[in-house]
């Protein structure tokens, strides 16, 4: 079992809300939510039930009918489980809650009853779309669950990063020798990613071929949720057109580019929905950086990035004429022909989006020409705009972040170049390895 964050945030749940709300934990698939909240209950209760709607016996479906007798309703579960449940002791899971909406819509009554703790588990695509004729209970506390980030991929391989943040506080280098290994680790998670299997399989010493079997997996998962959320295919073709769209350096994600079709009303509520599902992660272009980002977000103007880097990467180097074993080894000793610098970006968006976070970017026309500046993600902290830059090569110039800063230099705040270098400075522009951006965003 993987440390995950979000056991914390479990853990602040059952301390703060004391059964008055049920806790959700949405995510997309295989991103580790059942063994998570299985592992939370069997060390924080006495005892619990966990109900895997996926495979729920009739006899524990037909329980629901009972509802109105809670008292009948917990022996007849107790029973059907073999299991003992104790006031304010136990918990009950409702796992892939999605697939019987009845049991989501009896968590008012449940949590009023006060017995016991609950836990839902789900898929937001698939609850969205099948809780159309049921009462959405207002007695939730939801949490969303990501795939691993790097700081959770290195406590999996038995390390830490903790003595990083001195580097990171005080400005001080590591030095060569230790910059290059803390990168050649940062690429080893962007091959293998954060998904949990391709983990597992990474630290049991599998071969790289059977971990990207792992990933493309995944992916044929995600796009059967894909077809089931968008029948059309457009959702699907524009999620294999994620990583090309992002390589070609485009200013914003082009959806009828994706499906070679022209754009339908229905487009805005699919890209929605996609977010929804947490398989991509939108970053809009704000059109006034200097008022809340929120509130100026021009929702037709986004890229979408992959919820993890490791599906990315076996996305991007399908078509490849290597061997995946090839491709890794080359990522991982920086010997690829490729510009990564969209990779790395996937990466930095998906610690931003890990740490509760909104993505957000901005471009705006240089004057007198047709080309643009470009900031790649924007992030509030202490009511200043803290912008945020990716380089896989060069850190000069920095033109984009100069004018930004000038332009709007009231507003501004701490302001970061990530790249493959050690720490530096360049007079208030501060320059970190990509390694140390969970302290940039946190």
């Amino acid at each position: 079992m993987f440390r995950r964050k979000i056991y914390e945030s479990l853990l602040d749940w059952k301390k703060h809300y004391n059964g008055k709300y049920a806790c959700l934990i949405e995510g997309a698939r295989r991103v580790g939510k059942t063994s998570i909240v299985e592992e939370f209950a069997k060390n924080e209760y006495k005892s619990y039930i966990l109900i895997d709607f996926s495979k729920a016996s009739k006899e524990i479906l037909e329980s629901f009918d009972s509802i109105g007798d809670l008292n009948y309703f917990f022996l007849k579960l107790q029973t059907e489980a073999g299991i003992n449940l104790y006031t304010r002791e136990s918990v009950i899971i409702f796992d892939e809650v999605q697939l019987f909406p009845k049991a989501r819509q009896a968590i008012k009554h449940l949590v009023a009853d006060g017995r016991y703790d609950y836990i839902e588990t789900g898929s937001l695509i698939s609850i969205r779309k099948n809780t159309k004729d049921i009462l959405i209970p207002s007695e939730e506390h939801r949490i969303s669950m990501y795939p691993m980030d790097y700081e959770e991929f290195t406590w999996a391989l038995g390390s830490s990063l903790d003595p990083l943040r001195n580097f990171f506080d005080s400005g001080l280098q590591l030095g060569e020798t230790v910059n290059r290994n803390q990168m050649r680790r940062y690429r080893l998670y962007l091959a293998v990613g954060g998904m949990p299997q391709a983990v597992e399989a990474y630290v049991e010493h599998r071969s790289f071929d059977e971990i990207d079997d792992i990933k493309r997996e995944i992916i044929a998962l995600y796009h059967e949720d894909l077809y089931k959320l968008d029948p059309t295919g457009r959702l699907s073709m524009a999620y294999d057109a994620i990583p090309g769209q992002l390589a070609g350096k485009r200013k914003r994600f082009i959806l009828s580019a994706a499906t070679g079709k022209e754009k339908e009303e229905k487009d805005i509520e699919r890209i929605n929905d996609f977010a929804d599902s947490k398989m991509v992660l939108p970053c809009y272009n704000v059109t006034k950086p200097a008022v809340s980002l929120s509130q100026t977000k021009d929702i037709e103007t986004y890229k979408l990035y992959l919820s993890d880097v490791g599906l990315f990467t076996t996305m991007l180097f399908n078509d490849s004429d290597d061997s995946h074993e090839d491709i890794y080894k080359k990522l991982l000793s920086d010997k690829l022909d490729a510009d990564l610098g969209y990779l790395y970006e996937n990466a930095v968006a998906q610690e931003i989006m890990s740490k509760g976070r909104k993505l957000y970017y901005h471009t705006w026309q240089k004057e007198g020409s047709t080309h643009s500046y470009e900031v790649d993600f924007l992030i509030a902290k202490n009511r200043k705009i803290i912008p945020i830059e990716v380089k896989s090569s060069k850190v000069r110039p920095h033109k984009s972040m100069d004018e930004f800063c000038r332009k709007y230099s009231k507003d501004v705040g701490e302001r970061y170049i990530l790249s493959k270098k050690d720490v530096s400075k360049d007079g208030m522009l501060q320059l970190k390895p990509l390694y140390m951006v969970q302290y940039v965003v946190e």
